[in-house]
């Protein structure tokens, strides 16, 4: 779509500041289309390999695009952000990283898929024999500085956003974050052509691209976390064969949301044939999350939903 400012992929940050300058600076009702970094920035591309990933110099990972200052935006008020459109690049990458993710203790090893997807069509993904990845392109991280100073890890996702890898913020959702310095400071990356809600082995398919927003301000709205509206269902893409389903129950939901995605690691690989790191990647990318009971107790239930159709 037409856009009234372009932001390229050059003016990125590492970790959240409010001291940051701004690299822009627009008027409400404004449209940005942003140019971003994939989460390894740039350490990891199509022709890498898993040696890559155990060189990872993780002091560069998940750069954001920006800051973006908005006109009038103060403390109290929500910025409204518009997700207008994404132009995908075609390849991204899901790897497992020793220490990170729901399981790591259980996969201590480096592993990496590296993908390639029609761009245009964005048409299912390939993975390994059989599997083809419905796509949704959304960001990962996307939000505002937060007000207390100093340079703050982009990992956790806080209340004014940030890495939050929320798959629903896709095209023609409308997220409001809470503003919490003057001008907002709006920045954003990490974007994905597909993850399950979790991201279960920490990276979903990452993938450089380019995305179009526009800025509104709801002034006073005191937030005190996002909220996001979206234009439809945010499933549907996933939904046409069922789910095969696991769950995990105790006292504990991390315990049961590990239990839960290591009963479906076991059922693909017996379904499937899949290596269990190879399901353990693919789960992250294709698989929800639920927490389905949370009144009963002592004992929660989580479920695990893989999606049929990927091996339709």
């Amino acid at each position: 779509m037409k856009s009234d400012h372009t932001i390229h992929r050059q003016h990125h940050h590492f970790g959240w500041d409010n001291a940051n300058p701004a690299a822009l600076t627009v008027a409400p009702g404004e449209t940005v289309r942003f140019e971003t970094v994939d989460a390894s920035g740039g350490q990891l591309g199509p022709e890498s390999t898993v040696a890559g990933v155990a060189a990872l110099d993780f002091d560069r990972v998940n750069p954001v695009t920006g800051p973006v200052r908005v006109d009038g935006a103060e403390p109290g008020d929500a910025l409204r952000v518009s997700i207008e459109s994404f132009t995908p690049s075609g390849w991204g990458w899901t790897a497992n990283i020793p220490g990170f993710g729901l399981l790591a203790d259980q996969f201590p090893e480096p592993a990496l898929h590296v993908w390639r997807y029609d761009a245009g069509t964005l048409a299912p993904a390939a993975f390994g024999p059989g599997g083809r990845v419905p796509l949704k392109p959304f960001c990962g991280t996307i939000g505002v500085a937060p007000a207390a100073p100093g340079l703050h890890s982009i990992v956790p996702p806080r209340e004014v956003g940030g890495n939050m890898d929320i798959r629903d913020l896709s095209a023609g959702t409308v997220l409001h974050l809470p503003v919490a310095v003057p001008g907002a400071l709006f920045s954003v990356g990490d974007t994905h052509a597909a993850q399950g809600d979790g991201e279960v082995c920490g990276t979903a398919i990452e993938s450089p691209m380019e995305l179009a927003l526009t800025f509104g301000l709801v002034k006073g709205a005191n937030l005190a976390f996002p909220r996001y509206e979206t234009p439809g269902p945010v499933s549907r893409h996933l939904d046409g064969k069922g789910y095969h389903v696991t769950t995990g129950i105790g006292p504990d939901l991390f315990a049961g949301a590990r239990a839960a995605v290591s009963g479906m690691i076991d059922l693909l690989g017996s379904l499937h044939g899949l290596a269990a790191v190879d399901a353990y990647l693919l789960c992250s990318v294709c698989a929800d999350l639920r927490i389905s009971e949370v009144v009963d107790q002592p004992n929660w239930v989580v479920s695990f939903y893989f999606p049929k159709v990927v091996f339709d």
